[in-house]
């Protein structure tokens, strides 16, 4: 468990802040009194969690480019973190398809300008780095990926967070061993939650499709992913970090934070879950051609279990309920920065 002690007034630098999850987990930092400085570019949509939830009241801001080194850098060197949370990145496999180069420049490059700015930075004792759980070889078969499975990607972004991996092991073992400072790699399932706008996302586009009453299309119905509402990884982030900032040694290196295997569900089941709150849902498949994503795929989380004592708390149709809450209260004009915080507090009671 999270100990609000621990991160009282510690100084917290999150890349990616202005990002769905980096606004949630901005916010959550909020709540345990840490200090937060963000890095990141401007809200990559005209809707978005980072502004509607006033996510720049509790939080600094520099708003810049993680490629760029020098001032990316100047940035962390200026605020001195304790604890460094990277979650700033390209994350939709379909525009890496149109984007590759850019792609591979942010999620690879950008981690890289990260870690090797902490190598000058000894103010720094603990380090996680967000990935996916897309950076495994796969194989499409139903076994459940480790922690130890090799690293692969058959399209550029998942290429790219397989490349961030191993980006950030060669880093950890060529210049951190020596250091009393934990670097652990994390990564979650699908992540689902309020304030997602981004492109070619389910919950997103179910949503956008409910709000103007339009057909739903659909690219592979019996896709299997693990989906999870966004506060479960993030709950595991935060707990692995003050862990990295205790016992370096010891956790220090790759985890998989994803929801138990029975919230593992095709794209078809998830419509039929947001149906129940979105009665007038209808869909149909894309019926041209798509580019190739994987079928199925599945985390292993025996390890955050046993050694960091981490598990799932809301089942998966808990947390689209969750969601949905959010969306109408959103649509309602109400106080959603109060909202956000209320379902973290509801989080953490449970």
């Amino acid at each position: 468990m999270m100990s609000a002690d621990f991160w009282k007034d510690k100084k917290v630098f999150v890349t990616g802040h202005t990002g769905f999850k980096g606004s949630w987990i901005s916010l959550w930092l909020s709540i345990l009194g840490a200090r937060v400085m963000g890095y990141s570019l401007n809200p990559p949509t005209e809707n978005n969690l980072f502004e509607i939830s006033n996510v720049g009241q509790l939080v600094d801001s520099t708003i810049n480019d993680i490629r760029n080194y020098d001032a990316l850098r100047e940035s962390i060197e200026k605020f001195n973190p304790e604890i460094v949370i990277h979650m700033a990145a390209q994350p939709l496999v379909r525009y890496s398809y149109q984007n590759p180069l850019e792609t591979y420049s942010v999620n690879v490059i950008g981690t890289a300008n990260l870690l090797d700015s902490i190598r000058f930075i000894d103010s720094v004792k603990s380090v996680v780095i967000v990935t996916s759980d897309k950076c495994y070889e796969n194989d499409e078969t139903s076994v459940l990926f480790k922690e130890s499975d090799p690293m692969g990607g058959s399209d550029p972004y998942s290429s790219s967070k397989g490349c961030a991996e191993l980006v950030t092991k060669a880093y950890r073992s060529s210049y951190f061993e020596e250091r009393p400072l934990g670097i652990a790699s994390v990564r979650a399932g699908n992540v689902i939650g309020g304030g997602d706008w981004a492109k070619d996302r389910l919950i997103p586009d179910i949503l956008k499709s409910f709000d103007q009453d339009s057909v739903l299309k659909i690219r592979s119905p019996k896709a299997i992913r693990p989906w999870q509402h966004v506060l479960e990884p993030i709950a595991g982030y935060l707990l692995l970090a003050e862990n990295l900032y205790l016992r370096p040694k010891d956790f220090s290196g790759p985890w998989n934070f994803g929801p138990n295997k029975e919230d593992a569900m095709t794209v078809e089941s998830i419509i039929d879950l947001m149906s129940e709150s979105l009665p007038k849902l209808r869909w149909e498949i894309e019926t041209h051609l798509q580019p190739k994503e994987s079928k199925i795929l599945m985390l292993d989380i025996n390890k955050s279990r046993s050694e960091l004592a981490w598990k799932p708390i809301w089942s998966l149709q808990y947390g689209i309920k969750k969601i949905v809450e959010w969306h109408l209260a959103w649509k309602d004009n109400l106080d959603m920065q109060k909202i956000c915080l209320d379902h973290i507090r509801e989080y953490i009671n449970a």
